[in-house]
């Protein structure tokens, strides 16, 4: 992993953070979100970073957007990173678009915060959507199907600007859940969509900022 990456995610960078705080949208935020889901603006991505993760599971570099694997014990996920072509408006609405995906496969939202936290040198802001299988989907054997796991989604944010969505399921290990899909069976569930059609490419500068 990059080393600024390994900054981030240890704890003993950080000089101070807030708690976690409910991550809320407004009203106006949740109408663009609904109009940039309807005119399909999420093509524009969605393809691509499913090529890119897996370009870097060959070891290909991806021409364009930037995938990082994660492999941590008990999880598995990817880091897809921001590109200035994209925007910060079209990444958060990424963001949350991912989350709408995650729960049409059966989950509930089960939280949404966010967290800001103070380092020596920068100040990193940390959106979370933790979604958990609906714990009544149960098979005549009375397990449970967990179906990925737990699935968390981050929009990681440094010094104001976007720097990675961060992608990753938590399986159970308990006998009581069933076995969970893999992680590459989540990425194509979620992410491969066929490609943006022109007129879709043309929406990008719409929601940009």
């Amino acid at each position: 992993m990059l080393p600024f990456l390994k900054k981030i995610f240890s704890r003993s960078s950080a000089s101070e953070a807030t708690s976690w705080q409910p991550l809320a949208r407004t009203s106006a935020q949740q109408r663009a979100h609904q109009h940039w889901v309807e005119q399909q603006v999420y093509l524009n991505w969605m393809g691509p970073y499913f090529k890119a993760y897996h370009f870097q599971k060959t070891g290909v570099c991806a021409k364009q957007l930037r995938v990082q694997l994660l492999k941590e014990e008990g999880r598995q996920g990817a880091l897809f990173f921001y590109d200035p072509s994209i925007g910060p408006g079209n990444f958060r609405h990424l963001f949350d678009f991912i989350r709408d995906q995650v729960l049409s496969q059966g989950y509930n939202a089960s939280v949404s915060d966010k967290r800001l936290v103070k380092h020596e040198r920068y100040t990193e802001s940390i959106e979370k959507h933790f979604l958990k299988p609906r714990p009544h989907d149960c098979t005549a054997t009375g397990r449970c199907n967990q179906r990925f796991g737990n699935v968390t989604v981050d929009l990681v944010s440094i010094n104001g600007q976007p720097g990675f969505i961060r992608f990753f399921a938590n399986p159970y290990q308990d006998t009581i859940f069933t076995p969970a899909a893999s992680f590459d069976d989540l990425m194509e569930t979620i992410f491969n969509l066929p490609p943006a059609p022109p007129e879709v490419q043309k929406r990008i500068k719409e929601y940009y900022k």
